[in-house]
Order: C-alpha cells, then sequence, then structure tokens
C-alpha cells in the first residue's frame, strides 16, 4: 500500500503548487511574521532566517518522505511570485483521509487564491491518489478561512470546543495565547461536483481575505 505522496507539481491558470526550494526563503519569512499569519498559525515568531531554513531543507521535505502528507509552496504562474502554502498533513492511508491547512501571503490576499490552491490540490487528491476524504479545521474567529471553505463546498460537521491554540496581540504589543474553537468541515470527491464551474459562473474564485 502507498504510504507517501510523490514529488509533484500542480498547476493552474494562475498558480503552481511546487516542492519549496532556497529561492523562497526571504519571501516565506516575510509571510511567516505578518500579524494575521502569526495570530492563526503555530510557527516560531518572530520567524527567523534559521526557521526558514529549516523549514525548506527538512521540515517540508520530511513531510512527505515520512508519509505525514505533503507541503508545497503556491506561486503565482506568470512572477513565481510566492502566494502562499498548501498543506496537507496528519494523512491516513487506510481511510485515505487527510487535513489540508492554507496561508496566503498578504500582499495576494483578497484574489481568491487560497480558494484556487485548495481546489486544484483536493481534485489532484481525489482523481489521481484515490483519496476519500479532506478535513478542514477553521479557529471559530477566522472567517476568511471560513469562506474558503464554503467556496469549496465543504460540509461543516461541526465544533471542537477549546481544541486549538491561537495568538492575539498584549496592550504592550507583545503576543500571548489564546484557546478558541475549532470548525470541522469535510470534503468528498462528490462535493467538488460542479464546484469549478459554479466558481467561473461566479466571476472567478471571489474577492475575499484567504490568508489561513
Amino acid at each position: 500500500m502507498t504510504t507517501t505522496f510523490p514529488s509533484v507539481s500542480i498547476s493552474t491558470d494562475r498558480l503552481v503548487m511546487r516542492p519549496f526550494d532556497m529561492a523562497d526563503i526571504p519571501a516565506y519569512i516575510e509571510m511567516m511574521n505578518d500579524e494575521t499569519v502569526t495570530a492563526w498559525t503555530d510557527g516560531p515568531h518572530p520567524y527567523t532566517q534559521v526557521d526558514a531554513e529549516r523549514w525548506v531543507r527538512r521540515i517540508a521535505p520530511g513531510e512527505r518522505t515520512s508519509g505525514h502528507g505533503i507541503a508545497l509552496a503556491v506561486t503565482e504562474f506568470l512572477t513565481q511570485r510566492l502566494v502562499g502554502t498548501v498543506r496537507l498533513l496528519n494523512t491516513d492511508w487506510r481511510t485515505l483521509a487527510t487535513e489540508v491547512r492554507y496561508i496566503t501571503a498578504p500582499w495576494a490576499r483578497g484574489e481568491g487564491y487560497a480558494t484556487e490552491a485548495v481546489l486544484a490540490v483536493a481534485e489532484w487528491l481525489f482523481r489521481d491518489q484515490g483519496f476519500e476524504r479532506i478535513e478542514l479545521r477553521t479557529p471559530a474567529d477566522n472567517t476568511a478561512a471560513q469562506q474558503v471553505a464554503q467556496k469549496l463546498g465543504c460540509i461543516s460537521e461541526g465544533v471542537l470546543r477549546n481544541a486549538r491554540i491561537a495568538r492575539t496581540r498584549t496592550e504592550d504589543g507583545g503576543w500571548t495565547d489564546i484557546r478558541t474553537d475549532l470548525i470541522v468541515w469535510g470534503l468528498l470527491p462528490e462535493d467538488l461536483e460542479g464546484v469549478a464551474e459554479q466558481l467561473a459562473d461566479a466571476g472567478g474564485y471571489g474577492t475575499y481575505n484567504d490568508w489561513n
């Protein structure tokens, strides 16, 4: 039984999802130090050159080779600029299910890039890899992430109470941890039927803040 994803590049009209390389490091550091990304992710803060090199050299490749999932850099097709990331994790090879997380760089928000990237990865998972389920877990106050799930046709399946630690600014300008509920969304192959066409009919992937 296959227990690792292949090294893959996935393209859309606007985007390329591919493995990270060293040239991504400056843009990746900038994205990971954005306040919104800091609030909703659990990466180190401040995010340093050492953190980024560890991610590109060891952690991201290890996601795939260990069978845990896969981490893809999302870039603009025309400019090759780093748009964000799509990451599959907690993969269950017996049930053919995995969780997806996504981040969008500040400059790229409002263009529907997260929806486009996750849709392309989901189509690849269902069509080429034979997967049967994708799960998204969005913090209760992260409405932008919830919009992405809704655009993709995900079904809200429930709430995990107090299940995630996020971060918020303190009065002195620092950061402190807070607990938040997680909304669980499920996406099955049949849920994607007609989604791409509906998005096209609606004028594309929409304009909203799709950052995590």
